[in-house]
């Protein structure tokens, strides 16, 4: 079971890593529930309910005993008059008592009224009051129950929020290392940059070796050689052809591994040869070589080639010692006296005006310290035609070396990537292929565009095959059919803004190998932060850097099918994985950019494997009746230079 913990996980040296894949595995619960409030009571004010409603009912009353107030007053009014009259003599005693009686009795009818009047006031106010009272206690009821559950729904949705807000966001997107080549097709020369400085960087820390050929002229391993130097490496870097007489590689090569190699270098520029003129183009140099004996140089193979072509004047060579008289001689009888074969002196003038340009491979090699990086680049400045030659010499000379190498105990700890292959020949691919799968070497292809060489190549044999920006129509419309549009990938806004952000790949190379001298005894900085060294000497994580709270405020993500016009539409680091598992065939999509490796939410364990260590944990924790495990800590420090 994987370690959900990104601060448990580290980088497998068994597994290769071509991105992160953005995933939230708990969804976001939105804001949190409404806390209930009381309804307002229009009845609340000031002064106490009854009081109010006793004023209300009393001046009710009021309205209504007027007239009966107004009689009372009359007939206490008249019932004194009578008393006064009945004093003063004007009324007869008897008379003036029948009055008085009448009258006061009829005033205490009155009074005995508003009494009563005054009392239903009173007991309608109470009665209203209990009401009131009543409502209120079942309000005040409703309102703590409703409080009860929000606290219960509040804390449901707190537990949802934390858990959302510590989940890990980038899950690692890798192959297992039984898989022989990685094919990379389409993408730009910034996607290129990203991709390989994060499978440069992991392979690196994984303990292993990587040798980088660039054929793309655009320099895109920069950020690795600097992170490399800064990891505390001293990366080797050849720009040719500027550095091709230091260049010596296939130096140690024997005859006719050698002569295998010059011939497939000669037939870069014819594209329609067959294996039947390779052949015959391998026959003239073997035999070339046979009388120049072992360690013979480029320059003595061509000086051999233009005397057998009858090309110039072979005095000048005698002069400068590329061959002997005793050569010469031999030379002129390989192929019948005088050599009066056309096809021979046609094909040797052809060999000699295309491996001329590498005249100068090796004349001045030095003793070279070792480097686990070794970067072979293409002077953009230089001929395209010339570098094709180079191209293809340097890819089929690694081609023999690793023919002649032992199989490694571990796959994938020598790495070959090969930058712009589609500008090699298709055998040169095939043989190379071939060399690394029996050697049990990594190989990366990153192929611009899907010509039909590239397609018939494609994920052949044990391999992944990735798919980055196609602005091509038609190669995205090759790309969808081979990925499948039924699959729907989810693509994070962060990696369209970083994308936009990353300004173009600006300069080329600084060649390490001419100062190589002065410099072998010294060492760069040596840092064992991966983490900080990522995102200090990359143009990727200094971005990441600029945009500062990014991955904490750009959470949205969008999903898209896999169709031409979307995969013409890619963010610079996207990258759609597919390969084949024992499950069936997988489709995943990823970022490459290395600078997420420096994000808190990043776990280096993959999709599948944390998803059901979750799942497993979640139900060991129900069953305790204890909460999942936290997913939040930040990545750990990777030590660059710790011996995996």
């Amino acid at each position: 079971m994987a370690d959900v913990h990104p601060e448990h996980a580290q980088l497998q040296a068994d597994r290769i890593y071509l991105g992160w894949q953005y995933v939230l595995l708990h969804p976001d619960p939105g804001p949190p529930p409404k806390r209930p409030s009381p309804i307002d009571d229009p009845d609340e004010g000031g002064e106490p309910i009854d009081t109010e409603l006793l004023k209300r009912e009393k001046l009710q009353e009021d309205l209504l005993n007027r007239p009966v107030r107004l009689f009372r007053m009359f007939m206490v009014f008249l019932t004194l008059l009578i008393l006064v009259l009945a004093v003063l003599g004007y009324l007869d005693w008897s008379f003036a008592l029948i009055a008085f009686v009448a009258a006061g009795g009829v005033a205490g009818i009155c009074s005995y009224a508003l009494l009563q009047g005054d009392r239903a006031v009173r007991y309608r106010v109470l009665e209203q009051q209990a009401r009131f009272d009543r409502v209120r206690q079942e309000r005040d009821r409703e309102l703590f129950k409703a409080q009860e559950e929000h606290a219960q729904r509040y804390r449901e949705w707190q537990e949802v929020k934390d858990r959302h807000d510590r989940q890990v966001n980038w899950y690692a997107v890798a192959v297992p290392d039984e898989i022989d080549r990685i094919d990379v097709a389409g993408g730009t020369l910034p996607g290129w940059s990203a991709l390989i400085t994060l499978l440069g960087a992991t392979r690196l820390y994984s303990g292993g070796h990587l040798t980088v050929l660039d054929l793309s002229e655009g320099a895109i391993a920069k950020d690795l050689i600097e992170l490399a130097r800064r990891g505390g490496d001293d990366p080797l870097v050849w720009v040719l052809p500027v550095d091709l007489p230091r260049l010596d590689l296939g130096a140690t090569l024997k005859p006719e591994a050698f002569a295998d190699v010059l011939a497939h270098v000669v037939s870069v520029s014819e594209e329609h040869r067959s294996t039947r003129d390779l052949s015959f183009d391998n026959a003239i140099l073997e035999r070339v070589l046979e009388v120049l004996g072992e360690n013979a140089t480029i320059s003595q193979v061509t000086a051999a080639l233009r005397a057998l072509a009858q090309v110039g004047d072979p005095r000048d060579d005698l002069r400068f010692g590329l061959i002997t008289a005793t050569q010469l001689e031999r030379i002129g009888t390989l192929f019948g006296r005088g050599v009066s074969d056309r096809v021979v002196i046609e094909r040797a003038w052809a060999l000699e005006s295309q491996l001329r340009k590498l005249e100068t491979l090796g004349t001045q090699a030095v003793r070279l310290p070792p480097a686990r990086l070794r970067v072979v680049s293409m002077d953009r400045q230089a001929g395209v035609f010339g570098n094709r030659v180079l191209g293809t010499y340097v890819a089929t000379a690694l081609t023999h070396i690793l023919r002649q190498s032992p199989a490694s105990d571990r796959p994938w700890y020598h790495t070959i990537i090969v930058a712009g292959a589609d500008k090699l020949r298709g055998d040169v691919l095939d043989r190379l292929m071939d060399a690394c799968e029996t050697s049990r070497t990594g190989l990366v292809l990153t192929y611009r565009s899907l010509t039909s060489t590239v397609r018939e190549r494609l994920g052949r044999g044990h391999a992944a095959v990735a798919f980055m920006r196609l602005g091509n129509a038609e190669d995205a419309r090759v790309a969808s059919e081979h990925v499948g549009t039924e699959h729907r990938l989810e693509l994070a806004q962060l990696t369209e803004t970083i994308s936009a952000s990353v300004p173009g790949l600006d300069g080329g190379y600084t060649s390490t190998i001419s100062q190589v001298e002065e410099s072998s005894g010294e060492r760069g900085d040596s840092r064992t932060d991966l983490v900080e060294d990522i995102t200090e000497s990359t143009e990727w994580g200094r971005t990441a850097t600029k945009i500062g709270e990014t991955e904490r405020v750009l959470q949205r993500s969008r999903e898209f099918l896999v169709e031409p016009h979307q995969l013409q539409q890619l963010p610079t680091t996207s990258v759609i994985v597919t390969d084949a598992t024992a499950e069936g065939r997988r489709v995943r999509l990823a970022d490459a950019n290395p600078a997420i490796l420096t994000f808190p939410k990043t776990t280096l364990g993959e999709l599948e494997d944390v998803r059901d260590a979750v799942l497993a944990q979640n139900g060991n924790h129900e069953a305790d009746d204890e909460p999942p495990p936290n997913l939040g800590p930040p990545p750990p420090r990777l030590d660059w230079r710790k011996d995996r």
